[in-house]
């Protein structure tokens, strides 16, 4: 019975929509660059269902409603704003980002952010 049932919480916290535990796997959910929300996948799912059938032509975020970006560059740009917001979520990205691209400086300073601001992935990254 035990091995079955839903985890009583996560790091990730809950899903901002359905209040579900999140779970361990990052598969399982996906972080929104609008608004920097970890949405589980199903509420994402149901999400892109209700817009399909609403004929919507613009997608929006399931949690904070903005526009979807629909490319790379707008992307960055929302995770540029959440980082000039101070959004620990957003400066943990951006020091990962950095970290993989080789500039481990500015990915030093981005995670340690985060990580005074409360991220607790930041202090893994560290």
């Amino acid at each position: 019975e035990k091995l079955f049932r839903q985890p009583e919480s996560c790091h990730l916290g809950d899903c901002p929509i359905c209040c579900l535990p999140l779970m361990f796997n990052m598969k399982d959910a996906m972080l929104q660059t609008c608004c920097s929300k970890v949405i589980c996948k199903g509420c994402s799912h149901a999400d892109m269902i209700r817009e399909i059938q609403e004929n919507r032509k613009q997608l929006t975020c399931p949690f904070c409603r903005h526009p979807k970006p629909t490319t790379v560059d707008e992307m960055k740009l929302y995770g540029m704003k959440r980082v000039a917001a101070n959004d620990p979520v957003a400066l943990r990205e951006l020091g990962k980002e950095s970290f993989q691209s080789g500039d481990y400086d500015k990915a030093f300073k981005y995670c340690t952010k985060a990580a005074e601001l409360g991220d607790v992935d930041a202090h893994y990254h560290l």
